[in-house]
């Protein structure tokens, strides 16, 4: 099957990576891809969406980000691989699910990095000079303003082209301007206007009901946002102590960015002059470059120079992580068997996996040209990212099950109660994205399928192998993805009208049914695992890695006793 490669050929790759990177700057890894452009244009899009209780949607995303981070923290901190995020499904259900959820997430990732571009451009917009201005035309950039974009996409990838340490000592520094910059905006505004009838006016705290808060959860780049989590994780492989730094690093990232995104909300929602929100309210909001324009409306021109230089350095930032983090995402990928072995090369002098790298600055380039406005793709990834994310509860309890004895640095007791849990917040939050665009992003998954088809039939058979029987559990193991991915298609569309659906599903009743579907399919899936080949070799490799820290430390104790006898 082309989902086994050989031992030696994946440990060669992987001992080309530096273990480099500690706590702090995982940390910084995870934080630095969280605050992007999101808290740019985030705040305006949460309110214009659902008004003040677009407070609230920060906190359920995060309380949703967090239930799945855990999962995945467990899964990374016991494969401690590049790319890890792409990985789990395959070690879990074998070729078919592992490619799905592969594809889902690599999507949602990789899409973020023009989406980064787009956003600086966009606030470079509100500058007040005519080459600025005809940059973006109030709903998507311009042929210059492309172009300009492309040049900062070229630089994201430039500065990951050398080496893992020029990066991390990069991003440790503009991840601590990032957190400042923020902090500073929502003080500063608070400071300058904070009417409080903005939340008892204009249709009160949900003026467009609960259901707003929910789809702001899941569309206005709060899931963007807080998808960051997952950078830590995909750099696993170059982490020093991945057991004790990932989890942390997952977690602080998430609550430290909590508390900032929830200060800016606030601050956003309190600055907003009343005139600006009219007969039309809290939707008619319409700012180029939300958070400078406010800072202009009250004076402070300071603040707003301060945000016009961090449009840049925030999304760029975000760019940089991504662009590493997606390179080893396509390493991953091409070590489950689904991409050429050109793919999975590691520079042995700068550990970086420079082939993934240029492959996915083409495709970033591709994104760049289809969609070319921050809210387009901001809608985009967080709905793939979603779908990527019911792996991770599925995963880690399969695992569990099937591989009960493999080493697990990280695992927590409520797991068996989280990971259901964490199933259930992911398809709401998928139903939440509203019809049709759910349907749209699921029918992206489809689009990945023929590679699929091509590494596990089509090339099998243009060598002379007959691939159906070793294929036959792959499919079954991986028939739960498929159907759940179908089944939320059909009830997005067939559910209620305030989540674009037909409204064939009554309101609250819909959120009961996609609950229950979430529950169905986490069980299917627990049950679908198997012991695989690739689980067979990583459990091989570990063993093996084991095995020699042990002959090591037996090696140093000796010396040790030696030296003390001489």
């Amino acid at each position: 099957m082309s989902t086994t490669k050989t031992q030696g050929a994946e440990q060669g790759s992987h001992s080309n990576y530096r273990r480099s990177l500690g706590t702090i700057a995982l940390t910084a890894t995870g934080l630095g891809s969280i605050i992007g452009s999101g808290w740019l244009f985030g705040a305006e899009r949460a309110a214009a969406i659902a008004g003040p209780a677009a407070i609230l949607a920060w906190v359920i995303g995060a309380l949703v980000a967090l239930t799945i981070a855990l999962t995945y923290s467990e899964l990374g901190a016991m494969f401690p691989k590049a790319g890890g995020m792409v990985r789990y499904g395959q070690y879990s259900h074998g070729s078919l699910a592992g490619y799905l959820a592969a594809w889902a997430n690599w999507i949602a990732i990789v899409s973020v990095i023009p989406g980064e571009a787009t956003a600086s451009v966009q606030y470079m917009s509100s500058w007040d000079f005519g080459w600025a201005k005809a940059l973006y035309d109030g709903k998507e950039l311009t042929g210059t303003g492309v172009g300009l974009a492309s040049i900062l996409l070229i630089f994201y990838f430039f500065l990951n082209w050398f080496a893992i340490s020029l990066f991390a000592k990069t991003n440790t520094a503009i991840t601590v301007f990032k957190v400042v910059v923020p902090v500073l905006t929502a003080s500063a505004l608070m400071l300058a206007h904070f009417d409080t009838d903005n939340i008892s006016g204009n249709g009160g705290f949900t003026p467009n009901g609960w259901s707003s808060v929910f789809t702001a959860v899941a569309v206005s780049g709060i899931v963007w946002a807080y998808n960051g989590f997952q950078s830590p994780l995909n750099l696993a492989g170059e982490a020093r102590n991945p057991g004790k730094s990932l989890p942390k690093a997952v977690i602080w990232s998430i609550l430290i960015a909590l508390v900032i995104y929830v200060a800016l909300q606030v601050a956003f929602l309190m600055a907003v002059p009343a005139d600006k929100l009219g007969a039309s309210g809290w939707a008619g909001l319409g700012y180029n470059s939300p958070l400078a324009d406010l800072a202009v409306a009250w004076g402070l021109n300071w603040l707003a120079l301060l945000l016009y230089a961090d449009a840049f350095v925030s999304p760029s930032g975000t760019g940089m992580i991504y662009a590493a983090t997606t390179s080893r995402m396509i390493h991953g990928v091409q070590e489950n068997g689904h991409l050429p072995g050109v793919f999975g090369k590691v520079d042995k002098k700068t550990g970086v996996p420079r082939p993934a790298l240029l492959l996915n600055l083409v495709i970033a380039f591709l994104f760049l040209a289809v969609f070319r406005g921050w809210g387009s793709l901001a809608e985009i990834v967080s709905v793939a990212t979603v779908i990527s994310y019911i792996t991770g509860p599925v995963a880690v309890m399969s695992l569990r099950r099937i591989s009960p004895d493999l080493n697990r640095p990280v695992k927590l007791r409520v797991m068996p109660i989280i990971a259901p849990v964490a199933m259930v917040f992911g398809s709401l939050v998928l139903y939440w994205g509203r019809w049709p665009l759910t349907g749209k992003v699921i029918l992206i998954m489809a689009v990945g399928l023929p590679v699929w088809v091509w590494y596990e039939i089509g090339k099998p058979l243009t060598q002379g192998r007959k691939p159906w029987a070793g294929l036959r559990p792959h499919l079954k193991a991986g028939a739960w993805m498929v159907a759940y991915l179908l089944v939320m298609a059909a009830v997005s569309y067939a559910g209620g009208k305030e989540f674009g659906g037909k409204g064939y599903l009554p309101a609250g009743w819909d959120i009961v049914v996609v609950a229950a579907i979430g529950l169905a399919f986490y069980y299917w899936g627990v049950r679908s695992s198997w012991r695989n080949p690739s689980l067979v070799q990583v459990e091989a490799e570990i063993r093996a890695e084991e095995e020699a820290a042990a002959a090591d430390a037996a090696g140093e104790a000796e010396g040790a006793k030696a030296s003390v006898g001489a």
